[in-house]
């Protein structure tokens, strides 16, 4: 793992000029001090989850060693995870080589240096656990692409079904309690969206009636437990719950009955999906379930769990201005275009360019990593580095678009950033696993739903302001995701 280690003869008789970046920038070695085999990734993990804070802990090392690219330890560490090196990219020119899949490997990376127990999946790798090189990795994403392709026109009326429900819910919980807490409306919206979209039935007409973000939390949690922590201060408690998390991984059979009622409800509902897996792309019938629950559970329901509470977070804090701005477009596109149609979305920029500016300042999938498939010279802005086949390769997202070398005020929200020649930015916007400017394909490890997700951003955001003037929130970190309490909502005055 170490970049110390030797080279081949025919790697150190190359001409310098092939470890020369383009820009001929100095080739110099990749800085940090990983420690002790052991107690090194013991010392950065409670620095990271307790003493420093994850930005901190980058920002800190940055300062240090006066480089974006850096060497530290990733958690979970040991014993869960037997080699958390990591060659760290913090910057917007390094970030993008983890979507290179001629460079980096992502086999097996999604959760970082450990992978979960396959139980957890029924025993098979699922697609995002493939690297694209891999046989099964095309078919199996062209059968997510597909299934998703074949469901495009229920994307807005369905979630406009699931948010006027919400809507509802925040409005009788602010009027009796004065607050309504965000996250429990928007998982249980979320689950019943994704389970409607890929079994045309609500959960709650099914043997897991209203249980189901219950069960996929619980399964979730259990997977990445390792990664998280509950925001204790530095004391003994924090001590506890990291030995508690990061010593061994949860067994799959605490949570065994409830991953069977998913799969078997998804099995039953989902058999038109599942029988176009078996027709169209030869996947076998019980692969091709535990892929769509994963699909359904951890990739969507997983990821609206972080990215609409972060949505709605990002657009409250962004002022009553804003809210003004974001109005005044809504309601005059949708009445001149006729309803909330693709058109008039397409033709909101402002509100397109506030649900940019959302996934680039506060990316809901902060992390990505790859493996080095072959010895590469890799740049910032002003170094060159060299990396070495095998070692893993780690970007924080938030830091490499939050660049200040690329974007002005970074860390302001500026709601208008992408508008017009803004535009440009668009291709430093990393959150799908890839370039915001990319499509996705079978081919490569984009986000399989990333036109979907910007969609359904935009449509939240396009309801929120049809029916409301304003609104107020207090937010929070609990786990993984950002914690939302409505604590007003101005409705819109009737004319």
């Amino acid at each position: 793992m170490s970049s110390s280690s030797s080279s081949s003869s025919s790697s150190s008789s190359s001409s310098s000029s092939s470890l020369l970046s383009p820009l001929q920038l100095p080739m110099k070695p990749i800085p940090g001090d990983c420690g002790h085999t052991f107690f090194g990734p013991f010392r950065d993990r409670l620095a990271y989850f307790y003493h420093e804070g994850r930005d901190k802990f980058f920002e800190n090392r940055i300062q240090k060693h006066k480089s974006t690219i850096i060497k530290t330890n990733m958690p979970p560490g040991p014993l869960i995870a037997s080699c958390p090196r990591v060659v760290c990219l913090l910057d917007a020119v390094s970030f993008p080589v983890l979507f290179d899949t001629s460079k980096v490997e992502k086999r097996d990376v999604l959760d970082g240096t450990f992978l979960p127990s396959l139980a957890y999946t029924g025993g098979h790798r699922v697609c995002a656990y493939l690297d694209p090189s891999e046989p099964k990795h095309t078919s199996l994403k062209s059968f997510i692409l597909s299934t998703l392709s074949s469901r495009h026109h229920k994307f807005i009326p369905l979630f406009q079904t699931g948010l006027s429900e919400l809507f509802n819910e925040l409005e009788a919980q602010i009027s009796s309690k004065k607050e309504a807490y965000f996250n429990t409306l928007s998982d249980t919206m979320s689950f019943n969206y994704v389970f409607r979209l890929f079994c045309d039935k609500s959960p709650s007409e099914t043997r897991i009636g209203f249980k189901g973000p219950k069960l996929v939390d619980k399964w979730l949690l259990f997977q990445l437990a390792p990664l998280g922590s509950l925001g204790l201060s530095p004391n003994l408690l924090c001590y506890f719950e990291d030995i508690l998390l990061r010593t061994f991984t949860f067994p799959f059979f605490l949570v065994k009955s409830d991953y069977k009622k998913l799969y078997d409800v998804f099995y039953e509902f989902g058999s038109s999906v599942l029988d176009e897996a078996e027709s169209k792309f030869g996947i076998e019938r019980d692969e091709a379930c535990h892929n769509l629950v994963f699909l359904a559970g951890f990739n969507a329901y997983g990821g609206m769990k972080v990215l609409f509470p972060g949505l709605i977070k990002w657009v409250a804090l962004a002022g009553q201005k804003v809210h003004k701005k974001l109005a005044d477009e809504i309601r005059t596109t949708v009445e001149v275009e006729g309803g909330v149609t693709l058109s008039a979305l397409n033709k909101m920029v402002l509100t397109k360019s506030v649900v940019y500016e959302y996934l680039r300042i506060d990316p809901p999938v902060p992390f990505q990593y790859g493996k080095a498939k072959v010895d590469f010279v890799i740049q910032s802005h002003d170094a060159a580095f060299e990396i070495k086949k095998g070692e893993m390769i780690f970007g924080y997202q938030p830091f490499a678009t939050k660049d200040p070398k690329v974007f002005e005020n970074p860390e302001e929200f500026v709601g208008d950033r992408f508008v017009g020649e803004g535009e440009k930015l668009l291709k430093y916007v990393y959150w799908s696993n890839g370039r915001e400017t990319e499509e996705t394909s079978a081919g490569n490890k984009h986000c399989a739903g990333k036109d979907l997700v910007v969609l359904l951003c935009r449509v939240m955001v396009v309801e929120l302001f049809l029916r409301y003037e304003t609104f107020e929130v207090e937010s929070g970190t609990f786990m993984f995701a950002p914690s939302v309490t409505f604590k007003s909502l101005t409705k819109v005055s009737s004319p």
